[in-house]
């Protein structure tokens, strides 16, 4: 008999409610157990007061919910306990439902495995459940929330149905060769498997938004020592992040700072300053890092001293390419009308007064939205999509030089399983404790 699990599904710790989902056949009985009273229509929010069912002992009064299977998140029968969020409420509860019999504690991850297994959703979904819990910026939340109704789901389908048409053509020449056929059958799949090929080829070279947008574009904050990278990294970040001393050479590691801009997740990183002698190897070992950070970086922002012009740093300079904010910074001690630095404009600001910063964030803004803005397709979002991907891609390419038709059958049948195992369709139970595991936990 499949078990009865529960746990607590919203955020441990003090709060105003706390959720106890219940999942499985006992689920209904669980909570007679707790109230005494006959269970309450499904889908219908009641009043109810818990108690202890060996001790009797009144535990909260809650708002509870029921789902019947198969209208439920995990398709089987459900029970929530909205309870008051104190430590002692959401405690009683779940020793008293650790009693019971036929009870026990979800894994991490058992809820939205369970709803994968019962076909409520598909691995993609599931991915953006912890996505959507995950999501710090609107972005993300959109990226989410249409990845969780199935928009990257859908599309893989299609692809898959596409494949498995094309594989009952060329199937049919292997299998009825002598029966009155038209020629050439397999070679009608041969447009639809480059075109397909062509699609694949054109999500995969999207520069990583889907990832990038989960993850936060990384930005890189460079320039010569004592030209403020942590008062402007303080700056944006709207609090002391970052040491700030008048002595050049303070930072020596990199300071990262996660930011919402826009909309957008940002990673902003300020680096140590650079300049060729180092005035020690923990310092050098700092320039090398903010080199390594800065070649690493989606965007580079190279902040320039005001007070040193015309005068430039040429480590600085040699960084500055089309992925790259110019900042010229100190504008309040010496006047900068639209500069331009090393050939490229230049936003004026200062870090300590504020000034230039709201033009400065804009153009973060923009060099963001440039790099996670996509066609309107879905986006993958996860590595093993990629690389899946890439297997089928691969997949087509040798079917479409295959000189048999058994042959380009066999690659044609690989591409749809790598499809497949995307979505969970097929090949998929060495890869669900992973996922659930690691991306839906609590879940």
């Amino acid at each position: 008999m499949i078990p009865t699990i529960f746990a607590l599904a919203t955020v441990p710790g003090r709060a105003g409610v706390a959720v106890v989902r219940v999942s499985g056949p006992a689920s209904g009985d669980a909570l007679a157990a707790l109230t005494g009273k006959p269970l309450p229509k499904p889908r219908m929010a009641t009043l109810v007061r818990l108690r202890d069912p060996k001790t009797k002992e009144a535990l909260d009064d809650a708002l509870v919910l029921r789902f019947t299977a198969p209208r439920s998140f995990t398709g089987e029968d459900v029970v929530e306990l909205h309870l008051h969020g104190g430590r002692a409420v959401v405690a009683g509860v779940v020793e008293a439902l650790s009693a019971l019999p036929g009870l026990r504690v979800a894994e991490p991850g058992e809820f939205t495995r369970r709803a994968f297994e019962n076909g409520k959703l598909d691995l993609t979904e599931a991915e953006a459940v912890a996505d959507l819990v995950d999501a710090e910026t609107s972005a993300q939340r959109r990226q989410a929330l249409r990845q969780m109704e199935g928009a990257l789901g859908k599309l893989y389908d299609g692809w898959r149905e596409r494949l498995t048409r094309s594989l009952a053509h060329i199937e049919a020449d292997i299998d009825f060769p002598d029966e009155d056929l038209p020629s050439g059958v397999s070679d009608a799949a041969r447009p639809v498997l480059d075109a397909l090929a062509a699609e694949i080829d054109a999500h995969l070279d999207d520069r990583g938004r889907g990832e990038r947008l989960r993850e936060g574009l990384h930005i890189a904050i460079v320039g010569a020592p004592n030209a403020g990278k942590s008062s402007l990294l303080n700056a944006l970040a709207r609090r002391e992040a970052a040491i700030v001393s008048a002595r050049a050479g303070t930072t020596r590691d990199v300071i990262e700072v996660h930011l919402d801009l826009g909309g957008y997740p940002l990673v902003l990183a300020d680096t140590a300053g650079l300049r060729e002698a180092a005035a020690d190897e923990v310092e050098e070992e700092g320039i090398r890092r903010a080199l390594d950070r800065a070649a690493r970086a989606d965007v580079k922002v190279a902040v320039f001293d005001a007070t040193a012009l015309p005068a430039l740093d040429p480590a600085t300079v040699a960084l500055l390419d089309k992925d790259t904010v110019v900042v010229l910074n100190k504008t309040d001690v010496v006047a900068a009308a639209v500069p331009m630095v090393g050939g490229w404009e230049a936003v004026a600001v200062s870090a300590r007064t504020g000034a230039g910063l709201p033009e400065l964030e804009r153009r973060l803004t923009a060099f963001t939205a440039d790099r996670l803005a996509g066609s309107g397709a879905p986006a993958l979002t996860r590595a093993r999509h990629r690389s899946a991907l890439g297997e089928c891609r691969d997949a087509l390419r040798r079917a479409l030089t295959a000189h048999l038709p058994e042959l380009m059958a066999e690659d044609v049948r690989l591409a749809s399983r790598a499809l497949g195992r995307i979505t969970g369709r097929v090949d998929v139970e060495d890869l669900l404790d992973v996922i659930f595991r690691d991306f839906c936990i609590g879940k």
